[in-house]
């Protein structure tokens, strides 16, 4: 195997090692406080769940720096070292942001934050060196694509992250936050 074939190894290496065992964790929390109100698990769930969520965007940003990265020779990179600068300057805003997400205090704040996260994920993601099923959310090939799901997934998992102080204290949040 190529070095290039090791990268293209380490998104599912690193879903199965991390993320798969933390959302395991996370999820028998959720069933442990929705069963039995216990106030520890609460708060557990919420510490597991800040990692999780960073562990998937970071996951998704892995999977998408290895596919453009490895795509094409660096020779051969379209749009020369000008785009790829700029796909740079995109990965490090948005894990700048992620950052800002996890010591924001404000929920406006928290929330500009995690738009701006998943904004970086999905312009890296909308990059002609990532493969998609399809574009059109009209067609079958959309919801089958694992890019869109794994989008999709962030966006929910930012939301999460970012809007947990009130999750915490409104009902209403809380439901939304179980059902998604």
């Amino acid at each position: 195997m190529t070095s290039t074939d090791w990268l293209w190894i380490l998104h599912p290496a690193l879903a199965v090692v991390v993320i798969y065992p933390l959302l395991g964790m996370v999820v028998r929390l959720a069933w442990s406080i929705r069963r039995e109100r216990s106030a520890g698990a609460g708060r557990q769930h919420g510490d597991l769940g800040r990692w999780l969520a960073t562990a998937v965007v970071l996951l998704v940003l892995t999977a998408l720096t290895v596919v453009i990265a490895t795509k094409e020779p660096p020779d051969r990179f379209a749009g020369g070292p000008a785009r790829a600068a700029e796909l740079l300057l995109v990965l490090l805003g948005t894990l700048g942001s992620l950052l800002a997400l996890w010591r924001c205090r404000p929920a406006a704040g928290r929330l500009g934050f995690a738009l701006l996260s998943w904004a970086g994920v999905l312009l890296l993601g909308a990059q002609p060196e990532v493969w998609r099923l399809s574009d059109d959310p009209l067609s079958l090939a959309f919801w089958q694509s694992h890019y869109w799901a794994g989008v999709g997934l962030t966006g929910l998992m930012l939301f999460s992250l970012g809007a947990w102080p009130e999750i915490q204290r409104q009902r209403r949040l809380r439901r939304l936050h179980v059902s998604a």
